[in-house]
């Protein structure tokens, strides 16, 4: 069968494991989104609006390992950049495919709607592209060739990539002979230097030798080149200990013996035992590159001095002064699991479940609601954590063997979360779906909740209602009416969404919210949680420390 530009390259990206393409239709986009219809083992997700459909792609792609995001020229593909440049900033593949007007328009100097009223056709186009790592115009000529770069460079990278394709070369057949691709998992996303590699592996494994007290931070790079279970087979052989950061929560299991905990300086870390046994390491391999932004690091109270540190990036490690290029990261673990000796040493630490607190008609407060959302975590489930003041409580929260989390605070847009949790539960195939989020956060794309319903899906979704923009209190000050919300009856929004045979309820006590996670666990679908929690909960925290984030006030004179 002759396929169109379109559809060929909808096809090339759903060989690699891709079942959904995630947008909004327009004019200009027809021949995308018609083609979606047509490609064997696709199936469209019409989203609430350009930038719901950004979230959920990246949700998928945290899953899946890559992700098809579809928008029109112009209005559709700037209402989806936010989510796209979180993407990008997580290290997630999202196909940006965007539809364009015809050549014809623009040869005829036409003018035509989603423009500014000129014939500059091209001027989104650096918009969009800055979001991704590789941008290509797909024409019938060069579409082969072009899908191929675009692909390569996306997984090489593991970052966005932005393809326009005109509203008539969608249409046009494909010139060339069409390729036939492998699946993610079976591709070789990046090559190594033998020279580099050997030295690069040999300069860790004597670092290692040498070290009395080393530990290992894992990154969430390792799932996005699919080399989580390398990183959990190495840290198992080695019997190395290793913690988690705050944007890495969930990446490996965190049942693992050599787990510590969550190391994110005094404010956010698990224990301050991790701190403590991070802080009295002789060397820390960092397994993925860590990020030093001020919510990873506890507003900067836990960054490890660079000469303590050896560093498995992407494609290059750093020891010391050496620095070896051209050295993938799954090629570097292969290798060092094949080679590690274990350790005799036990972990220093051990992170516990948090504790139970409150009983019976006790009012609900946050500090009763997270154990109890930890024990009611099972194997498989993947936790997607909101941006916000819960992500500080999650973060700290042990999870039981089997459970991944996903969160987005390195680029951290509130609202992400909803339409997330949409794209992370259409990816999985097994295991339950379960979003905490905000009110605040949740009025921003809520509307999700329609295509959640639309498409039969059953995440479980949490949403904690406090009546205001609870983490702006504890970053500033109590009072701003600014921080209010509207205030919304959250747990008959299932319902007014077409969300059929969702369990919808509303908890205020601690019985009651015991009554409902007991509910879930006997409900065989979706759920909806409206958790009520006190306004009061959401203190400033002490002005030094505010002011060591934000660097406002003028320094002491000295």
């Amino acid at each position: 069968m002759e396929l169109t530009v379109a559809q060929y390259a909808l096809s090339r990206l759903a060989q690699l494991g891709i079942d959904r393409v995630f947008g909004v239709p327009g004019d200009y986009a027809f021949a995308i989104d018609d083609a979606a219809e047509k490609v064997p083992g696709l199936s469209w997700v019409a989203c609430a609006n350009e930038l719901n459909a950004a979230y959920a792609a990246d949700g998928y792609a945290r899953v899946r390992g890559a992700a098809i995001l579809s928008t029109t020229y112009g209005v559709g593909e700037l209402s989806a950049l936010n989510g796209v440049m979180g993407s990008r900033a997580h290290r997630l593949p999202v196909f940006h495919l965007v539809g364009m007007p015809s050549q014809r328009i623009q040869h005829l100097g036409l003018l035509t709607h989603h423009n500014l009223g000129d014939t500059v056709y091209d001027r989104f186009q650096a918009l969009s592209g800055a979001a991704c790592c590789v941008t290509a115009n797909l024409t019938p000529d060069n579409c082969v060739d072009e899908m191929e770069r675009v692909i390569r460079e996306a997984l090489r990278q593991s970052q966005p990539a932005y393809i326009v394709i005109s509203e008539v070369n969608g249409t046009l057949p494909v010139l060339g002979k069409p390729v036939t691709g492998k699946t993610l998992s079976a591709m070789k996303r990046q090559a190594s230097v033998p020279k580099e590699l050997d030295a690069a592996v040999a300069t860790i494994l004597a670092r290692l030798a040498a070290a009395k007290y080393p530990i290992a931070i894992v990154t969430h790079l390792v799932a996005r080149y699919g080399v989580a279970d390398k990183a959990t087979a190495f840290v198992e052989k080695s019997n190395l200990p290793f913690a988690l950061m705050a944007n890495d929560k969930g990446t490996l299991d965190e049942s693992l013996p050599q787990y510590m905990g969550m190391y994110c300086g005094a404010l956010w870390s698990s224990s301050p035992d991790v701190c403590k046994a991070v802080d009295a390491a002789d060397l820390i391999l960092d397994i993925g590159g860590l990020s030093t932004h001020e919510l990873n690091t506890g507003m900067w109270t836990a960054v490890p001095k660079a000469e303590r540190l050896v560093s498995i990036q992407d494609n290059w490690v750093r020891a010391g002064d050496k620095v070896f290029l051209n050295v993938a990261i799954d090629d570097v673990l292969a290798a060092l699991v094949a080679k590690v000796t274990a350790r005799k040493a036990a972990n220093p630490v051990k992170t516990a479940q948090l504790p139970m607190v409150g009983k019976g008609d006790d009012r609900l407060s946050a500090d009763a609601f997270y154990p109890r959302l930890q024990r009611a975590l099972r194997k498989d489930d993947t936790l997607v954590i909101e941006t916000g003041s819960c992500m500080t409580r999650l973060n700290k929260m042990l999870l039981p063997a089997g459970v991944s989390a996903e969160g987005q605070g390195l680029w951290g847009s509130i609202g992400w979360a909803t339409p997330a949790c949409l794209g992370v539960e259409m990816a999985k195939t097994s295991g339950r779906t379960i979003l905490v989020t905000g009110d605040g956060s949740h009025q921003l794309t809520l509307n999700e909740l329609g295509p959640m319903g639309r498409y039969k899906t059953r995440p479980i979704i949490f949403v904690l209602n406090n009546g205001l923009y609870g983490v702006e209190d504890v970053i500033s000050e109590r009072g701003h009416p600014y921080d209010d919300l509207a205030r919304l009856n959250y747990h008959l929004l299932p319902q007014a969404f077409g969300c059929e045979g969702w369990l919808s309820l509303k908890v205020g006590t601690v019985a009651e919210l015991e009554a409902a996670l007991a509910r879930i666990e006997a409900h065989d679908g979706a759920a909806y949680i409206e958790v009520m929690i006190p306004e009061t909960e959401s203190q400033p925290l002490p002005e030094a420390i505010i002011d060591n984030a934000y660097k406002v006030k003028t320094p002491v004179a000295g």
